[in-house]
């Protein structure tokens, strides 16, 4: 008796896929600071704004209130982009190291989402890349020490729930947003998330 076939999301996009979808994802005439077919208040558009002394380029800093996520820059300088973080008491502040990036990643509920969530049991086995997966065109995944810790900070296919508290713990992201982040984040890097009660690291 032949025992049946069971599917995991298994495919990877070649090159041409990923453009195709990283075209589908940003919008004609593309301008970081001013495109905004999402509706987003306009606070939640990149700006570059002025960093904190001390602090670490290329490191990432998540505050958990103004819903701003810092990437810090040589020079005193940060780019800054609106994202949205856990509902509840999903979020979870602390230092992590990004040792992993992906494009066009696949998605994978944890046992824990999927019974908070139980719609998501029909992605127990993985959810295949694209512009409608839940970690949308880009992901970074966040370590302590060697071990995985399930956040990313990830593009998602809900960008009008920037500015909100809408996740399972990750840090979400305007695709776009993130596709302009990605390559100027090096593996080895620290992310901060940062609780209500600390303070921001940027002056704007």
């Amino acid at each position: 008796m032949s025992l049946p076939s069971v599917s995991f999301a298994d495919t990877f996009p070649t090159a041409t896929q990923k453009a195709a979808w990283d075209a589908e994802v940003t919008p004609v005439g593309y301008d970081p600071a001013t495109t905004n077919p999402w509706d987003l208040h306009p606070r939640f558009l990149p700006q570059r704004v002025a960093a904190n002394a001390g602090l670490i380029p290329g490191d990432i800093h998540v505050d958990a209130v103004a819903r701003y996520l810092y990437h810090i820059e040589e020079g005193g300088t940060a780019m800054r982009y609106g994202v949205a973080i856990a509902r509840g008491d999903l979020y979870e502040p602390g230092t992590y190291t990004i040792r992993r990036k992906v494009e066009w990643p696949h998605w994978t509920p944890t046992k824990n989402m999927i019974e908070r969530n139980p719609e998501y049991a029909e992605f127990a086995d993985g959810m295949e890349p694209g512009p409608t997966n839940a970690l949308g065109s880009r992901a970074l995944y966040l370590f302590v020490g060697e071990r995985d810790t399930y956040l990313r900070i990830h593009g998602t296919p809900y960008p009008r729930s920037i500015g909100g508290r809408a996740s399972s713990g990750c840090v979400r992201m305007v695709m776009a947003h993130i596709n302009d982040l990605y390559p100027r984040v090096r593996i080895g890097a620290t992310a901060y998330l940062y609780s209500a009660e600390e303070s921001v690291v940027a002056q704007g």
